[in-house]
This record gives structure tokens, sequence and C-alpha cells, in this order.
């Protein structure tokens, strides 16, 4: 007890370092942690009152350190791999002696501190398990590997949702020598795979399965597979996988086990056999999301807000029939479009021309019609339907997404319909997610076709007569 009051004192003093409120908008909490170049803070953003994690980061030790490249990595990767269990780096500022790291809050902490107190039940540790391949599936889709995986850098929100931290060893693609190897030494001994051990090479996306089968034995047993305080000893039982099962481990998982921990690297699970594997498979469910507003978004937990068509689905003649009847019923109660003023217009770009239909803006696109809200929306419906995408509608605003994984992930295009007039409206498409060339591709083959066809329709019927719509005044 008589160390409490020098540790009370030093995170004192360690905040006295930071201002209570950063840069104007974040005010500064607790202390969370810290390690060698950077300190974690709890932080409130002051305008959304939500929480954040803030890393901050020693401009002047990463200097002397020489890790200023690897900071920008770490960037690139956060940015890269957004997904609803990785932890999501929002925003990175700096000053000229600080970087701040501006980081989801995971409120429900460490799930090696939950496994410390026992081995958890079977049904647990696999959820937790199908979501932490569910993440590594899909930072390896991206060309991005972590090779720090273990318990203390897993953390679990307030729904006890799994989410994978602490990228700073993770390493891309780009950085594999002419043999198709990675050669540093990396990562928490206990977990580290044989062949890293060998120092004559390694494939990334093996060494994390390896060091999964480690978290999922620690998960079921309570304890590590492979463990001696002569860390040489230990090192030894890697390399030969020397490990035994506990007695109320099932053969399924007994199985499972014997893939994953697999010394020959050639012959270990790949992520594919793991989400074909019996025991990986009960209960699981395909992790769904999309990007929105630069947040990462589950499809479940907005379906009552939005509304969502899978145009990738096969459907029977009787539900396609009531689904089109639903979405005319959906369309034809659409809210007024957003207006513009003359400053919003002239803000877009220079030389904006109403009467074009496309702009070259690369990853903006916009045109004007005269046609109806309605009209505008089933005609992206339909695009949508012609390549697969998925639509995702919520008032006027219409996100078309593939299902397609790329290394930047699936494309996911953002449409926005404005009111310039009484008459005339305007649809602003953006790319939200995926490959430029993918989107640029999209755009001149499907896109722009298809609305130039609406804008030519609309043109043809615009000499006939109208029926007269009220104005709100009249």
């Amino acid at each position: 007890m008589a160390d409490r009051p020098d540790t009370d004192k030093k995170t004192e003093t360690t905040k006295k370092d930071m201002p209570a409120l950063l840069l104007g908008r974040y005010e500064i909490g607790k202390l969370l942690g810290h390690g060698t170049f950077a300190k974690v803070y709890h932080a409130r953003n002051i305008k959304t009152d939500q929480s954040v994690a803030i890393k901050v980061i020693d401009k002047e030790k990463i200097l002397k350190g020489g890790l200023i490249a690897h900071i920008k990595r770490e960037i690139s990767i956060l940015r890269r791999v957004r997904h609803p269990n990785i932890v999501q780096l929002f925003e990175v500022m700096a000053t000229k002696a600080k970087i701040y790291f501006v980081m989801e809050y995971v409120r429900g902490g460490e799930l090696f501190k939950k496994v410390s107190k026992g081995r958890l039940k079977e049904e647990v540790a696999r959820k937790y398990f199908q979501q932490l391949i569910s993440a590594v599936a899909f930072c390896h889709a991206r060309g991005v590997f972590h090779r720090d995986l273990k318990p203390e850098n897993l953390l679990l929100d307030e729904n006890g949702n799994l989410k994978v931290s602490d990228f700073g060893l993770s390493a891309v693609s780009d950085q594999i020598r002419q043999d198709g190897l990675f050669h540093t030494f990396c990562g928490t001994p206990a977990y580290v795979a044989p062949e890293v051990l060998t120092r004559k090479g390694y494939e990334a996306a093996k060494v994390d399965i390896w060091s999964c089968g480690v978290i999922l034995f620690v998960l079921m047993a309570g304890y590590l597979p492979f463990h001696d305080q002569n860390i040489m000893a230990m090192y030894k039982k890697i390399y030969r996988g020397e490990f035994r099962c506990p007695r109320w481990f099932s053969p399924e998982l007994i199985r499972l086990l014997s893939r994953l921990l697999d010394t020959n690297p050639e012959t270990r699970f790949t992520i594919p056999e793991i989400t074909e594997n019996r025991w990986f498979k009960k209960g699981y469910k395909h992790i769904k999301f999309y990007i929105e507003d630069d947040k990462v978004c589950s499809i479940e937990d907005d379906q009552n807000d939005v509304d969502i068509i899978d145009s990738s689905s096969d459907q029977s003649q009787s539900e396609s029939d009531s689904e089109i009847i639903e979405t005319r019923r959906k369309v034809s109660t659409l809210p007024r479009p957003a207006s513009l003023n003359a400053f919003d217009i002239i803000s877009f770009s220079p030389g904006f021309d109403l009467s074009g239909l496309f702009e070259d803006g690369g990853e903006e696109a916009r045109f004007v019609s005269s046609a109806p809200v309605s009209k505008i929306i089933s005609k992206l419906e339909e695009i949508a339907k012609l390549v697969s995408f998925t639509v995702r509608k919520k008032d006027c605003r219409v996100s078309l997404e593939g299902s397609r994984e790329g290394v930047k992930g699936p494309l996911t295009i953002a449409a926005e319909v404005f009111e310039l007039t009484q008459k005339l409206v305007m649809v602003e498409v953006k790319r939200k997610g995926g490959d430029k060339a993918e989107y640029e591709q999209f755009c001149n083959e499907e896109l722009k076709p298809a609305l130039l066809n609406l804008k030519v329709e609309v043109e043809d019927s615009a000499a006939a007569p109208s029926s007269h719509i009220p104005s709100d005044t009249e």
C-alpha cells in the first residue's frame, strides 16, 4: 500500500503535461496507459459528447528512435483496416511537439483481464474467436498483417464484442522481400510461431493464424499451450509443437487446434479452412457493415432507420413484387431534399455549369435534372441491380455497395439529391470506399450512361403538358 501514493502522484504528474482542452475540441480525462513513446488518455469530444481514446506520441522521442516511417505506416494501416472488430482511428492531429491519434474508446478493457480470472465457456470463447478471425481475414485481404496478436491486444466493448488493437508491429505486403517472406523477428514470445524462431523468413499471414490458435487455446483452457519459466525451453516447445489439451476440450476443438498450431506453415489451416470448420461455424454470423461519414456502421445497428435492398439476392416472384410495392410506398413518402443556396453551388467547384451532366471531379460527380426525386432514386436502384450492388437508402441519400473485396475494400458509392429550385434538383455522387480506378470505371460504364438516358427522357417529356404540383404557399 505504501507504493500507492507514488503511483497516484505519477499519474497526476503525467496528466499535467496535457492541456485541459486539446486543440479546442477534446476534453482530456484520465491516463489509461503509457509506453516508451506514447501515452493514452480518455477524452470527450465537447461538440458530440463522444468518448474517445487519444494516443499522444512524443515527436522528439520518435525522431531520436528513427520511427517516423513506422508512425506513418501505422496511420496508413489503421485507415485501411476499418472493421467492426478493429479499434477505429477517427483522426490524426499534430502540434510542434506531439502527434495525437484520436481513436475509438473501448470501455470493456482487455480480454486478457477476463481470461486471467479463469477459462471461458465454450460458446463465449467461440464468439470471440469468430470475431477475431473476421478481423484478421479483413486485414489479410488488404495486405495487412498484425504480427502481435494476443489477449492483451484484444479489447471488449460495452456490448461484449471483440476489438483488435495495437497495430504498432503490423506490416503490409509492400514490405515483403524478394523471396516473398518477412524477416523481422517480432511478437510476444508465448504467441510467436515456430518459423519466426528459425529466422529464415516467414509468411506473416501464417504467423497470425498460429497466434490465433494460441489465443483460442488460452480462452478455452485458461492457460498457455506453450509455457516455461525458461524462455529458451519455451521456444523449444513451440518449435516442436509440444502441447497437451485439457480433458474438457471436445474432439472437434482438438482437431481444429491441431491444425492451427501445426508447426509446418504449409499445412497449417488457412482463413477459408477455418471458416469452414465445423466447430467454428456453430452460431457464426457473417459480419456486414459499411462506412458512413468516415465511421464504421454495423448493418444490424440501423435497420430501423435505413431501407436496405440487397440487389444481389435471389428472391421468388411474390417476394420481389412485395418488395417493389414496399419500395414505391417508401419512395412516395420521401422528404423534401435539402436546399442549396448560391454559396453552396459556388463552393462546389470553379466553373460549375448547371447545364453539364458530370464534372471532371475525380472523387465526386454532379448532375442537374428536372426529374422527380423518386425517379432518380429508382434509377440508382436499377443501376445497382444490374451490377449486383446492395442499395441502402435514408431520406434523399442512396448508398450503392459492391460485394467484391479488394485491397481497399468493396466499392461504396454515395449519392444525395439536393433541391436547387422547385423544378430542378442536383445529384451529387461520391466514392466512399473502394478502389479509385474501379469507381471511375463504374461511373463511366454504368452510372453516366444510365443517368444520361434519364436526362434525355426528362428532356423529351418536358414539351408535354405536366400536372401542376402546388407549392407550400398555395
